[in-house]
């Protein structure tokens, strides 16, 4: 595997703090990456203006060996950020298009949420979490993290345990001392997410049941007995919006919730009516507010 690199952020040093020479040619590859990551050592010199071998000393300043990591890496780069290398700044003039840009955006993925996922997985989703004497929700990175979190605030209050984990040594260390009556629940949008898809997997060497929300086909979907799969398309254009998919895994722990509470039936109503009179008591007396929000 070969060392993180991140050439751009290199480039842009080096174009302020480099050598004569490396500044020339740091602004050059700035100027058009794309020619940078296609060009011939000869070609980039030429346009630089200086000779071959600065253009290898070049290259080995930016921790590659030599033109062809440094065109690789260069054409990886592009590939994976290529959209946040030049501002766009008419893409969020006007308020209104903002509220619009995330309400629009938000509506698109539950409907595609909506079309997507099947209601007996849903349902049987939730029959298994209401059997469970303990539950285990697992989510890594912004989006991930808040679903099994908000996971965690949805069924304690329908009277299960159930403990959140967003650190993938915990993650690991819970999912050690799981058994046969416990449910983990993994979140993860890409489903590539390795503490995610390893807890799964030790949860069930010792019987634990697994239930993920997650890509089909990912390693994440493929390690769980249960698993909800969903795809979010994402628009490049809107690069200073948050991904939509956050409302996508979010509309799921609502529905293993709502599920859950179904299959749990009458019982959960003791503890929402205490949960609900011991916050109007120490709060407002307004029964219309949502249940502890």
């Amino acid at each position: 595997m070969l060392p993180i690199v991140d050439v751009i952020a290199r480039l842009r040093r080096i174009e302020t703090d480099g050598s004569r020479s490396d500044r020339k040619l740091a602004t050059v590859v700035l100027a058009d990456l794309e020619f940078a990551s296609q060009a011939s050592i000869v070609d980039l010199a030429r346009r630089a203006t200086v000779s071959e071998p600065t253009v290898t000393r070049f290259c080995r300043a930016l921790g590659c060996d030599g033109i062809r990591e440094f065109k690789f890496r260069l054409a990886q780069a592009i590939a994976v950020g290529g959209i946040y290398l030049s501002e766009r700044p008419s893409e969020i003039s006007g308020e209104r298009r903002i509220v619009d840009t995330i309400a629009d955006g938000g509506i698109a993925a539950l409907n595609t949420l909506r079309n997507q996922i099947d209601p007996t997985l849903v349902a049987e989703a939730g029959r298994r979490i209401a059997r469970a004497r303990s539950v285990l929700a697992f989510g890594s990175g912004g989006s991930s993290s808040i679903a099994a979190i908000e996971l965690q605030h949805r069924l304690f209050r329908l009277g299960l345990l159930v403990t959140a984990h967003t650190d993938g040594e915990l993650q690991r260390m819970t999912a050690s001392v799981a058994n046969s009556d416990t449910i983990v629940v993994g979140f993860s949008i890409s489903g590539h997410v390795q503490s995610v898809v390893d807890s799964v997997a030790i949860a069930g060497q010792y019987g634990a049941g697994s239930i993920v929300a997650t890509a089909p086909g990912s390693p994440l979907a493929q390690a769980a007995d249960l698993a909800i799969t969903f795809a979010i398309p994402e628009d490049g254009n809107l690069i200073y919006r948050p991904s939509p998919a956050r409302y996508a895994l979010i509309g799921i722990v609502d529905m293993l919730a709502m599920a859950t509470a179904d299959a749990l039936g009458p019982k959960v109503l003791e503890g929402l009516r205490r949960i609900k009179q011991s916050l109007n008591t120490l709060k407002i007396n307004d029964p219309n507010l949502p249940l502890g929000d």
